[in-house]
């Protein structure tokens, strides 16, 4: 059945940790902007209803002079975001029409992400209900004191696993999360939890560990030797972002 999913990409974060004078969804990375690497894999298929691309207000007039182009003739809504990840993730939320079904939150920093991989989480949502991508946790971990750096313990890895996204939540339970989200106990730093919170089973699915989430200039760099790997081995296909696509520069 087409139109069941409807997709929010937030990227209306500061990009702190990111460096320089441009924020990171907005960087290019091997010649395209990162948000536009996340976003278009969603808003090419049949099952997604819209994509909800969430910028912060004081970037609104320099994202559509930029990229405004690649949105004429794509499914995408521009929502204003706000002062939290939760807060600009609840405002799209309230542009989903009750109609439908699911709907999938994907960092707009994770470019990496694959049809196939999509393919997988999306069936598991119809499936569950809640889904979350990711991947068992292998390196050790220590748990250090912040005023210190001492290490105080060594928790198992047993069970743990680094969640991924996109997050795949049925539209009620995710608008029911939100409309409940000060009433729950936190801290609360993820959709998944909310979900938890509510008492709605969430289950994971195998991620990718090239599904990484760009934080620094050095992830940067690392998605953008995994891209070249990628071509090298075979023609990425190209979704097509809008009848200038060709003739865009970043």
């Amino acid at each position: 059945m087409s139109d069941q999913f409807a997709v929010i990409i937030p990227a209306a974060g500061k990009s702190s940790r990111f460096g320089g004078i441009e924020k990171k969804p907005f960087t290019s990375l091997d010649g395209r902007p990162v948000w536009l690497r996340s976003a278009e894999l969603f808003w090419s298929r049949d099952d997604v209803s819209k994509v909800y691309v969430v910028i912060a207000p004081e970037d609104r007039d320099d994202f559509r002079t930029r990229f405004g182009h690649l949105l004429v003739f794509v499914n995408v809504e521009l929502v204003d975001g706000g002062t939290e990840r939760f807060e600009s993730v609840a405002n799209a939320l309230k542009r989903v029409p009750e109609s439908v079904a699911f709907v999938a939150v994907h960092d707009a920093v994770r470019p990496l992400v694959t049809t196939p991989y999509i393919d997988s989480v999306f069936a598991a949502a119809q499936k569950h209900g809640a889904v979350v991508p990711g991947i068992p946790v292998a390196d050790t971990l220590k748990h250090v004191e912040p005023e210190t750096n001492k290490i105080v313990g060594t928790p198992s890895r047993a069970g743990l696993w680094q969640a991924q996204t996109p997050q795949v939540f049925r539209r009620d339970w995710l608008a029911e999360g939100y409309a409940k989200r000060t009433e729950l106990p936190g801290p609360i730093t993820d959709d998944a939890q909310l979900i938890e919170a509510l008492g709605h089973p969430v289950f994971v699915v195998p991620g990718s560990s090239t599904n990484f989430k760009i934080t620094t200039r050095e992830d940067l760099e690392l998605a953008d030797a995994v891209l070249k790997a990628r071509t090298a081995r075979k023609p990425e296909p190209r979704v097509s972002a809008g009848p200038f696509d060709d003739e865009a520069k970043w």
